[in-house]
């Protein structure tokens, strides 16, 4: 006989998120006294407790936390399974979610959907841009359905396709000593105010696989959130960023700014995108794929 229903993951959850019996049970439109009841049932039939009161507060036993880790993981499949029955009986085909763990990303992936909403007009997309390194994770909750990134981690149940490729580069102004370099080696950051998106440096590939393993720091690490504003700020002598080589030639009618290799070889990366096993033979996502995989970003030509 069944023990662990679905409401007890429910109430779990909720009294954890909102802190108390009586918030949980508004939350949930049942009575206090039926969720207390619901629990000390459910306690009784595993016979270990599942809170432990601190206070005016709730805290999770051992058991108690175990069942709080299973409700964040087994609930949003649930919700997401319903979402797509209910998708099946009203003849829609589905709602693709896609989540961004890359800044520049998204320019690129606009020019995907464009196309991709009228292959597919059954299908709706949603881009979700907060992921900055958390993908992984909203993959796994059945937050998003795929994910954009250039730094994927391969994990059982999950796949990664590569889609495009690019170069990473340093960009700088008009009037930078490095405008027009074939190349710039890492010793020459040492005195430069280096721009990038609001990421940990352990996470940004101009540290990992350029100035990090030389040794070298630049003068100073500013974080810009906008694309055109880190651009702005380059072509005015503010400071030199790191961006793919794409991005920047696409704004090149746009900004003043150069793109110059990072050492000798150049930085090569591509962007991938990411999948639960279980759900790669889906043909609107494996359509998605494959769409992305044939599309290139094309450089619009500085003005002369």
């Amino acid at each position: 006989m069944a023990i662990l229903e679905r409401i007890h993951l429910a109430i779990i959850r909720e009294v954890e998120r909102q802190g108390s019996l009586t918030a949980a049970a508004a939350q949930l439109n049942l009575t206090q006294s039926a969720l207390s009841h619901a629990i000390a049932k459910l306690e009784d039939q595993i016979g270990v407790k599942i809170w432990r009161r601190e206070g005016r507060s709730l805290q999770p036993t051992q058991p108690g936390a175990f069942l709080l880790a299973a409700a964040n993981r087994l609930l949003p499949q649930f919700a997401h399974a319903e979402e797509r029955l209910r998708q099946f009986a009203k003849g829609e085909r589905g709602t693709l979610r896609i989540g961004m763990e890359c800044h520049p990303c998204y320019q690129w992936l606009l020019k995907i959907v464009a196309p991709y909403l009228d292959n597919w007009p059954k299908v709706e997309v949603d881009v979700r841009q907060k992921f900055q390194f958390g993908g992984i994770g909203a993959l796994f909750g059945y937050e998003i359905d795929m994910l954009v990134t250039p730094d994927p981690l391969h994990k059982p149940g999950l796949r990664f396709t590569p889609v495009f490729d690019y170069e990473q580069v340093l960009v700088v102004g008009p009037e930078h000593p490095l405008c027009g370099a074939d190349f710039v080696l890492p010793h020459e950051l040492a005195e430069e105010t280096l721009i990038t998106y609001p990421v940990p440096a352990d996470r940004l590939d101009i540290y990992t696989q350029f100035l990090t393993p030389a040794g070298i720091s630049p003068r100073q690490h500013k974080p810009i959130e906008t694309t055109d504003i880190m651009l702005l700020m380059v072509a005015h002598g503010r400071g030199v960023a790191a961006l793919p080589r794409w991005l920047v030639e696409e704004n090149a009618a746009k900004f003043n700014v150069s793109p110059v290799r990072l050492g000798r070889d150049g930085v090569a990366k591509q962007i991938f995108l990411g999948l639960r096993e279980a759900d790669a033979d889906i043909d609107y996502m494996r359509a998605f794929i494959e769409l992305a995989s044939t599309r290139r970003v094309e450089a619009t030509p500085r003005p002369t």
